[in-house]
């Protein structure tokens, strides 16, 4: 009798710890993800991004009657993994010169080439992303938002981006996780020795 009040016990402590664990994971990830109830930051989150001209690097574009014009379906998502990287006038960049490429995706210049990150929900953009390690980047201008990552190569302005209100980075966040996912891994950066 006394072995199944043991086994009993063990099993119902197991169950409980089971359930908590389960409990705890899924408030985090309830933490990192939208609610219904946090539209109103999404929409201001939206308008920011607008503003901040997050579309001018990290959205592909194709030449329209107006110039160049956001393809929407690939909105946020970086420079196209699809698209080969062009070949750079080195002579250019000895004369000082930082050059963008066609669509503005990607640039180059004393620091070597650098492509547009995706910044969309999927995972190969900021999907995976903590709000802490957004923060991150956009405060201390760490390579996905790791502190002992990289950092962040130009022209990304994370400098003019690094005093906005926690409020304010905080629903520019949530705006993003919302974002319709575009699958597109981008190109690692290239060194000047590389060009």
């Amino acid at each position: 009798m006394r072995t199944s009040v043991l086994y009993t016990a063990f099993a119902v402590s197991a169950i409980t710890l089971f359930a908590i664990a389960c409990n705890n994971s899924s408030k985090e990830t309830a933490a990192e993800t939208p609610k219904a109830d946090s539209a109103s930051l999404v929409k201001r989150g939206e308008y920011l991004v607008g503003i901040s001209g997050c579309d001018d690097c990290h959205s592909p574009k194709a030449m329209g009657p107006n110039g160049p014009e956001l393809v929407q379906e690939l909105r946020l998502s970086g420079y196209p993994s699809t698209r080969p990287v062009q070949e750079v006038d080195k002579e250019n960049l000895k004369k000082g010169w930082a050059l963008f490429g066609p669509d503005l995706t990607n640039a180059v210049g004393p620091w070597g080439m650098s492509f547009a990150a995706n910044i969309t929900s999927d995972a190969s953009g900021i999907g995976n992303w903590t709000e802490a390690q957004f923060f991150t980047a956009l405060r201390k201008g760490k390579y996905k938002g790791q502190e002992t990552g990289r950092p962040l190569l130009p022209p990304m302005p994370w400098m003019n981006y690094k005093n906005m209100s926690d409020e304010d980075l905080r629903a520019i966040f949530y705006y993003l996780k919302t974002t319709k996912p575009v699958e597109n891994i981008v190109p690692a950066p290239k060194a000047p020795t590389e060009l």
